[in-house]
């Protein structure tokens, strides 16, 4: 198995992450759609500004993430690094976002214009198939 090529193959696959946070010492998890840039290394999403999520993301952006399996299997990626808003343009990460998962359209027409993108970086991943293993992205 190469862990890289796993990585990136269930980064593609997969739409979504449960993306945990902290506030007053408990862990806040939502769920979120993501786009994995393999060229920057980097995980994207956007998200409502002025929301819980983005004061959590300020004040610690040390983050964890797993990727949700949607293919019947249990396959998934765990990660932890640090989330912070990204410079890239919105659109950028909205129309990648959306190629992967047409229905997010849906959330870009109901609140687009108070979306703002984030990225994740320096993760520590973890890789499950039927072997673990360590990258760092």
């Amino acid at each position: 198995m190469n862990l890289r090529n796993e990585f990136e193959r269930m980064m593609r696959e997969q739409n979504e992450i449960a993306l945990a946070t902290m506030s007053d010492g408990l862990p806040h998890v939502r769920i979120v759609n993501f786009y994995y840039d393999p060229a920057k290394h980097c995980v994207y999403f956007a998200t409502v500004k002025d929301n819980e999520k983005v004061a959590e993301l300020t004040a610690k952006p040390s983050t964890a993430f797993t990727t949700v399996p949607n293919n019947g299997t249990t396959e998934h990626i765990r990660a932890r690094g640090y989330a912070v808003k990204s410079s890239r343009p919105l659109t950028e990460i909205t129309d990648a976002i959306i190629e992967k998962t047409p229905r997010f359209q849906e959330t870009v027409g109901a609140v687009g214009d108070d979306l703002i993108p984030y990225k994740l970086y320096e993760a520590m991943v973890m890789a499950a198939r039927s072997d673990w293993g360590r990258i760092v992205f």
